[in-house]
């Protein structure tokens, strides 16, 4: 179906045939073995360059003592964790210890099975790639739940508690933020998404972006939302009974789920693999380092907010902001098809900054409580 605002375009690169490079048991193997290795160098370099950038934020240096630069640093510390012990707890139960760490990293590697890496070059072209996503994204939720109660440790469980209700909370408006890309393109799927981006949908849907991106530090517990993280108050939540492989595989689904973020938004908002000159993977992977960049910028830069803040923030300001922004986007959709990309990109970007504003000053943080009462000027 083609964008209602007429953004489909021809693809910048050869189209590969949908059973690339043979038959469909060849296609799935290869391009399996292709997103592992992506998955897996990619959490390493995401690690290495997340180390880097804090210390520069920080004014250290960082890691430079492993390899030149310290670029082997992500090895030695990947070596160092699986050869420590690995511990169950008295009375734990042992199989939900063990199958936890691998019900909560198998969902952040199947979301790339759909990610187009260029034009036909995809594990699995659904129709359904976005309702894909979200579906797939919310089962790794079940793994942090086995790990905190199969620990017989009443923090280990807490964390799992409070990490499940942050997530299930900012699911609903990163869905809706990203319904707005689907009025848009009348498609599901990502490829299609990213053929039909003449201007970069984080231009036509400033808002729904915003609203994605900040639901989605939320639901991979980035900073400002690392409540996972929170020592003083769940002594590191649901993985305090893990150590050695298991750990290692929390510790690689932490970065994996931020490899997906950067992903899913480069594919959705910043046109994926598309762009001049540079071949189309190494366009997709710029986008994606400059998203993690961000992601950093905002670790180093903002401090972790307080569990019922977190909470009130998804209800009472993303969650009415979403809605808002799916009401605007399917107005646009059946009133302004025929005016210029370009006015309508004007109109939203002026639409986000009044209510962002708006319910800046309608809310407001107290020593207690997020408050909806209006401030007077």
């Amino acid at each position: 179906m083609l964008s209602i605002f007429n953004l489909h375009t021809g693809s910048q690169a050869a189209v590969l045939p949908p059973d690339w490079p043979g038959n469909f048991w060849f296609h799935m193997l290869v391009f399996i073995a292709i997103l592992f290795v992506f998955v897996i160098l990619g959490v390493m370099a995401f690690i290495y360059i997340e180390r880097r950038i804090l210390g520069r934020f920080q004014i250290r240096i960082g890691p430079n003592r492993t390899g030149p630069f310290g670029i082997i640093q992500p090895v030695a510390d990947t070596i160092k964790i699986l050869i420590k012990e690995d511990i169950i707890p008295h009375n734990a139960d042992g199989l939900l210890h063990l199958l936890a760490p691998a019900i909560a990293f198998i969902p952040a590697l199947l979301i790339f099975a759909v990610i187009p890496l260029q034009d036909g070059a995809a594990l699995a072209d659904l129709n359904i790639g976005i309702l894909y996503i979200v579906a797939i994204s919310s089962v790794g939720t079940v793994g942090i739940l086995m790990a905190g109660w199969a620990s017989n440790n009443k923090y280990g469980l807490l964390g799992a508690m409070r990490v499940i209700a942050e997530v299930v909370s900012y699911e609903i408006p990163l869905a809706l933020s990203i319904i707005g890309v689907v009025l848009l393109t009348g498609n599901l799927s990502m490829s299609s998404i990213v053929a039909s981006q003449n201007i970069p949908f984080i231009l036509l849907q400033p808002l729904g972006f915003i609203i994605y991106f900040v639901a989605a530090l939320a639901e991979i517990n980035r900073t400002p939302f690392d409540l996972l993280d929170a020592e003083s108050e769940i002594v590191a939540g649901f993985n305090i009974e893990y150590s050695g492989i298991k750990f290692a595989l929390f510790y690689l689904t932490e970065y994996s789920e931020a490899l997906a973020i950067s992903a899913i938004i480069s594919t959705i908002y910043l046109g994926g693999w598309r762009g001049p000159l540079l071949p189309p993977v190494l366009w997709l992977l710029i986008k994606m380092i400059a998203v993690f960049i961000v992601i950093i910028w905002i670790r180093s830069t903002l401090p972790r907010i307080r569990i019922d803040h977190v909470m009130a923030f998804a209800w009472k300001c993303l969650l009415p902001l979403a809605l808002i922004n799916l009401l605007i986007t399917g107005l646009q959709v059946i009133t302004l098809s025929d005016i210029s990309q370009w006015v309508i990109v004007a109109i939203n970007f002026v639409v986000a900054a009044v209510l962002i504003l708006l319910w800046s000053r309608f809310y407001r943080l107290t020593g207690n409580k997020l408050s909806g009462e209006k401030i007077e000027v």
